[in-house]
């Protein structure tokens, strides 16, 4: 037997039985099912945003290629037509994700999936990041709307499905109209009672949260997510640990590049404006003060396709997949892949909660910021100085990063060949899954014939 035989085989029994219990789990299914039913909406953004960044941009890559910025001067103003789309698909993700959270479970328990939805949003903006008053005028803030409320909207999703199910099969919580008032109408003060209990609960667990962070607990999750990577430094050690949580936190479901902005800017960002006055100054990237930086190793050399380097996962995908779902989520993922956009592959396949695909999606990245570390501590290569759009193909960031150099070109395809080496066998055990998954359905099916014949 092969080493990736043994190694497939290892991973077979270890992973599979564990990604059969997680699938059947009802709060993992109504999660993974939300993310799925988001998908066109994510896949909506995604190729608005390929067109703003790689086309419409005098910058984006595209653009330069065809001298579009030349051809059209006021190319960058059609972006404006385009940008309020997002607003309507992964800016409000959150609100999305909590709806369709709760309505799960709630079809799960066979309780009215609507309005445990609608209840649901209602807590959530509840348990929300307070309105700050403006000139008289009361402002929301947007920032938890999107990926950054995640995690509060599937937690969220879960308390409300969960208790708005039980309350709602309690006889003494439910109010029974007469026959002659109208569905609709019945319907609704049927669950009033536990809707006014679901919303009186989340008020109390608001004002407790406000006690201890004011801003409420959108706020709270994200400044205790962050906390811990204060007082990082330009470092391989740093940029690797940022990486690992990055990725991480999207196989939760939150956005980790988002997340940790703030701390990976302030890390980066003057040592990013250092080395580009230096490249000005010089004229070349060899020497640039600051070779370990976020841009200069992970965007560099770790991203391509996106977070993950899943670039490297629809190769593996279309080389041995044998998963229908599977290759048509990759062949509309890979356009704008090509341009690191992989919303499509985290929410679609989906990566989140996936205990096949955490391994190497958090696995992959460090690999590879390994390995261009490696090419630029014994100089084969200049460090990543100059600039580069975050939409330009993977291996060209480092080409282009280093000012030209083919060597770093190289380096650029070998971390995409090593991504692709490194999920083939995680692809593969997801064929078994599959498998095992059709074959449970199949004697699954098989019971409830033979228990047909007997009723019969």
């Amino acid at each position: 037997m092969s080493l990736m035989s043994k190694f497939e085989h290892g991973m077979e029994r270890v992973l599979v039985p564990v990604a059969n219990k997680l699938n059947s789990q009802r709060h993992i299914a109504a999660i993974r099912d939300a993310f799925i039913l988001v998908f066109p909406l994510i896949m909506a953004g995604s190729i608005i945003t390929l067109i703003n960044f790689a086309v419409l941009s005098p910058d984006g890559f595209i653009a330069k290629i065809l001298f579009l910025g030349k051809l059209f001067p006021n190319l960058s103003d059609a972006q404006a037509i385009f940008a309020p789309i997002m607003q309507g698909s992964t800016n409000i993700m959150a609100i999305l994700i909590v709806f369709l959270v709760a309505r799960n479970l709630a079809i799960f328990f066979k309780q009215d999936d609507l309005l445990c939805g609608l209840t649901a949003i209602g807590a959530f903006f509840i348990v929300y990041t307070p309105y700050l008053p403006v000139d008289g005028q009361n402002y929301l803030t947007t920032q938890f709307l999107g990926a950054q409320g995640l995690f509060v909207a599937i937690i969220v999703g879960i308390l409300t499905g969960e208790i708005f199910s039980r309350l709602a099969r309690a006889p003494r919580l439910t109010i029974k109209m007469p026959e002659q008032v109208p569905p609709a109408v019945a319907r609704s003060f049927k669950v009033l009672i536990p809707v006014i209990l679901i919303m009186v609960l989340f008020s109390v667990l608001n004002y407790l949260v406000t006690l201890v962070a004011p801003n409420g607990l959108n706020d709270l999750v994200y400044n205790v997510i962050q906390a811990p990577l204060k007082d990082m430094g330009t470092n391989i050690v740093s940029v690797i640990i940022l990486a690992v949580l990055s990725n991480f936190l999207w196989v939760l479901g939150i956005h980790g590049p988002n997340t940790i902005a703030a701390i990976r800017d302030t890390i980066f960002t003057e040592p990013n404006l250092a080395n580009l006055s230096y490249v000005s100054e010089h004229g070349t990237a060899w020497g640039a003060p600051y070779p370990s930086t976020w841009a200069g190793l992970n965007d560099a050399f770790a991203n391509y396709g996106g977070s993950g380097m899943t670039l490297g996962l629809l190769i593996a995908i279309f080389m041995v997949s044998k998963r229908a779902d599977y290759r048509d989520i990759a062949k509309l993922s890979l356009a704008p892949g090509i341009f690191n956009i992989n919303e499509p592959v985290i929410f679609g396949l989906p990566i989140v909660l996936n205990p096949i695909m955490v391994i190497p999606f958090v696995l992959v990245p460090v690999v590879n910021i390994l390995i261009g570390y490696f090419f630029i501590a014994t100089k084969i290569i200049p460090p990543i100085a100059y600039q580069v759009p975050w939409t330009t193909p993977g291996p060209l960031i480092p080409f282009l990063g280093t000012g030209g150099n083919w060597l770093a070109l190289l380096v650029g395809l070998l971390g995409l060949a090593v991504s692709t080496i490194i999920y083939l066998p995680f692809v593969l055990v997801s064929n078994k899954v599959a498998a095992s998954d059709a074959a449970m359905d199949e004697k699954a099916a098989e019971s409830t014939e033979v228990v047909e014949e007997i009723v019969k």
